[in-house]
Parts: structure tokens; sequence; C-alpha cells
């Protein structure tokens, strides 16, 4: 009979082979469920996971919708590792873009190229108050930040609503719920003419390499580290547990909402109904996959991206429900919980 046997200290091995033993599994069930389906499993697995990459084209959309999810799981790794659940990234990226936009709907004929440094940083003051409630309620009345986070997403959402449906409504958008299309001055810069990859994808990058100096190489990183491993003895040491948590939700609010701004100003150019796209719930999925370190959250992120491409050639082309890149994220996050198990017990045969 096979039985779980602790190990005797947990394995490094597994630690880097779980998320790969998951995204195994996820293929695998994958497959069998589009022979469920009645759809042929090579080409669904052809349109998952060959068609986002096989040309510069599908590459370059590929890194639009990395950037965001990188730039939020990078927040969330902060959080995550100082043991601060933050569930409400979607909530902060939807209110970092609501700032980002107000910003951009000020502009007129005459406003310079400047405007976009304000508005990528109204959408980092956006997400950094929104985070904020919920240290505050976190530090001043002991609150649940995971409820609280959570909560505030559906508040975003409303506020959003309200604003795309009432006063910020374009008059002359045919009584469209959305603003008005931002002027061309507002557009964040692209990389390459005839691509969408934005300075976005610039700036995830140099958040990769920001978010591993902080936690690796800088002494207030370690009291993060610290305060996420063991409570007691960053108490002990004289870390603040009150900063560490206001530094942990600010970081992944102003990330998130970072990447809401570069969303509104750059793909999508107006602020609409249909900005919440799930990103900041996708991307408590990718920083997992990627062990929280920034490294690997670079590769779960492409991985998470070509879900979502996957997903909507699938609607297209296979004519499968929206809902299965939603499916395909699950699969993988309960598949790297159950992988995860491996790291500190070992599966043996008694008889």
């Amino acid at each position: 009979m096979l039985r779980l046997e602790v190990r005797p200290q947990p394995s490094a091995r597994w630690g880097y082979g779980s998320p790969l033993l998951a995204l195994a599994i996820t293929v695998v069930i994958g497959v069998i469920l589009f022979a469920l389906l009645g759809k042929d499993p090579v080409r669904g697995l052809e349109v998952f996971f060959w068609e986002p990459v096989k040309s510069a084209y599908a590459i370059s959309e590929l890194m639009v919708k990395a950037t965001p999810l990188l730039i939020i799981a990078l927040g969330l790794a902060v959080c995550f590792r100082s043991n601060v659940w933050n569930i409400g990234a979607e909530g902060q990226y939807l209110i970092g873009a609501i700032f980002a936009a107000g910003v951009a709907l000020t502009a007129g004929p005459d406003t310079g190229r400047g405007v976009v440094v304000l508005i990528l940083l109204a959408g980092v003051v956006g997400g950094m108050v929104w985070a904020g409630i919920t240290a505050l309620l976190r530090d001043r009345f002991n609150a649940n930040e995971i409820l609280v986070s959570l909560m505030l997403v559906y508040v975003a959402v409303q506020v959003l609503n309200y604003l795309v449906y009432g006063p910020w409504k374009d008059p002359m958008g045919y009584n469209f719920p959305q603003t008005k299309t931002f002027d061309a001055v507002t557009q964040i810069p692209k990389l390459f003419q005839g691509s969408r990859v934005n300075v976005g994808l610039l700036l995830a990058l140099a958040g990769v390499a920001g978010v591993w100096l902080f936690l690796f190489r800088t002494y207030a990183g370690f009291a993060q580290i610290v305060g996420g491993l063991a409570p007691a003895a960053a108490r002990y040491a004289g870390f603040s547990s009150r900063k560490a948590l206001w530094v942990a939700l600010l970081t992944s609010g102003g990330a998130a909402g970072l990447a809401g701004a570069l969303e509104v100003a750059g793909p999508i150019g107006q602020l609409t109904p249909y900005v919440p796209a799930g990103y900041g719930f996708a991307a408590i999925i990718v920083a997992f996959v990627g062990r929280l370190h920034p490294v690997g959250i670079v590769f779960s992120a492409i991985l998470m991206s070509m879900f979502y491409i996957g997903g909507e050639l699938a609607q297209s082309r296979l004519g499968l429900p929206k809902s299965i890149t939603g499916v395909f994220q699950g699969l993988l996050l309960f598949a790297l919980l159950a992988c995860d198990t491996l790291i500190a017990y070992r599966v043996v045969w008694k008889k």
C-alpha cells in the first residue's frame, strides 16, 4: 500500500520539481478534458502551447499578457514571503487603473509626453491607497487581511462601474459604458513598431531585478523574510512587524496599481467595465508556481499568459467556452498544491 512518510528534512529537489510535475499533470488532465468534450486533444494542446509562440507577433502578444501578471506577482511575492496574505490585488489593479484614467482624461492638445509618467505614478498611488486600507484595518483593528483585501475587490468593481456608467461616461460613445478614448499623448510608448508591447515590459524586468535585490541582498528584505518565516524570531531581533506589514501591502498594492495603469493607458486605451480581467487573482497562481522567486515568476507569468491566449483561441477555433482559461489555471494551482506535498513527504510502499 502506498503511504506518505515524513521526510527528515524538506526536499530541495522537489522544491523545484513540484511545479514541473504540476504542469505535466495539468497537461494530462487537459488532454482527458479535451477528449471528453469531443475535441482533438493534440489540437487542443497546440492551441494552448504552440499557437502563442509560433511567430514573432504571437510572442509579442504573449509578452503583452505576461507584463501585468509579472508585475502583480512580483508585488505579491514580497507580501507572501512576509506572511501577509494579500488576496485583493485585483481590486488594487482596478483602482490603479481608475487613478491612471483620471490623469489621462485631463490631457489635452497642449499636454506633453511627460503626462505618461504622471499616469504611471497615479496608478501606483491608487494601488497603494487601496492596499493601505487593508494595512490600516489589519494594523489598528487586527482585521483579517485575506477577507478585507478580497472584499475590497468588489468595492473597486462598483467604483469602476459607477464611473464608466456615470460621470466619466463618454457622451459621444453611443451610450456604451466607457470613457472617451485617451489622447495619443497619454499612450504608453511602444517598444516595437507593429506590436502592442510597450515599456511596461522593461519596467517588469526591472522589477524582477529590484525585487531580487530587495529580498535577497538588503537588510530590509531580510527583515521581511524573517518576519514571514519566524515572527517570534523577528520580534526578538528587533524587526518591526508593523513596518513589515505596511511595506508588504504597499509594495504589492503599488505593483498592482502600476499594472492597471499600464493596461488602461496601453493596450486598452480607455476605461471600460472590462478592465477587470482576473490578472490580480491569476497572479497569485503565478507567484506560487514561480516559488515566490522573481526569476521563477518570469517563467510562470509566461506560462499563465499562454493559458490566457490559449483560452481565447480555444473559443474561436475549437468552440470551447471562455471558462476553459480558468479551468486550466485552477488545474495548475490544485496540481501544484498536491505536488508540494512531496517536498515534506515521500511516497513509500508498505505491505
